[in-house]
């Protein structure tokens, strides 16, 4: 399935140009900080944008590089393709202090918003904030986008709240650069919206949606079991006659030498 992002609709080389050199308003602090600023201008030059870069301790240490191109797909063949491209960079500017592993992913469906282009493109959809800096004493807010406001530079997103009390103001208008994390909510409308945008995304790169099989889904493909040797065939085994039971009693009367001294002498075995 693809990722898509945003725009549902075929975009012109001007409009993917400026989608691929949108700010990001919200950012990394510390370690992915320092792989952001390293890994950022190199995917732009790829013609990807960086949507957000994470590092945690799952596995030891994963620093995960999420990423897409301006018209909101990203699929295995992208991903390898940034992978092939970032880990020398890495390697060389070493921001990392221990061994990690390097994930390359899309952002999912339900996406992080880092740009004003995404709250904009995502409204009316369900989104979870947090925001660095508190508005009204409150930081975490769940609603519906309704708006994106302000000036250049100064963009602020308005939410609608459904929590909110009834004597209360039905909604927040919240500054994207005060945000420290958004990211929208899994719902059946976002599933359908995402799936809607991914098939147009197919559509304009003159693919069927059912032969796009190297587009991320977040499975891992199986390789067909091996055939396995047949057994070799074991001789029979050789049936031993019966004795015959004169013979058998003649073994069973020979007299028995504990040594060669007896057997010299002619003395059996007590």
């Amino acid at each position: 399935m693809v990722d898509p992002s945003g725009s549902p609709d075929p975009i012109d080389p001007a409009a993917a140009d400026a989608l691929l050199r949108e700010p990001r308003l919200i950012h990394e602090v510390g370690v992915g900080a320092r792989v952001a600023r390293i890994v950022e201008p190199a995917l732009i030059g790829l013609g990807y944008r960086l949507v957000r870069v994470k590092v945690s301790a799952q596995g030891g240490c994963t620093v995960q590089i999420m990423a897409e191109k301006p018209d909101g797909t990203m699929s295995v063949k992208d991903c390898e393709a940034v992978s092939r491209m970032i880990s020398p960079l890495l390697d060389v500017e070493d921001p990392v202090s221990s061994a990690y592993n390097l994930e390359i992913s899309s952002p999912g469906i339900d996406r992080p918003l880092v740009r004003v282009g995404d709250f904009s493109r995502w409204l009316t959809h369900e989104a979870k904030i947090e925001m660095a800096v508190p508005v009204d004493g409150r930081k975490r807010f769940r609603g519906f986008l309704s708006a994106v406001e302000g000036e250049e530079g100064a963009e602020c997103v308005r939410i609608l709240l459904p929590d909110a009390p009834a004597d209360a103001e039905p909604s927040a208008l919240l500054p994207i650069r005060d945000i420290g994390e958004a990211r929208l909510v899994l719902t059946d409308a976002v599933i359908a919206e995402s799936l809607r945008r991914g098939k147009a995304a197919l559509r304009a790169l003159g693919q069927d949606e059912d032969e796009d099989e190297d587009v991320e889904d977040g499975q891992e493909e199986a390789a067909p079991p091996q055939p396995r040797p047949a057994p070799k065939a074991r001789p029979p085994k050789p049936v031993k006659k019966p004795l015959d039971p004169k013979i058998a009693l003649k073994k069973a009367q020979k007299p028995k030498f504990s040594s060669a001294a007896a057997r010299r002498a002619g003395k059996p075995e007590d």
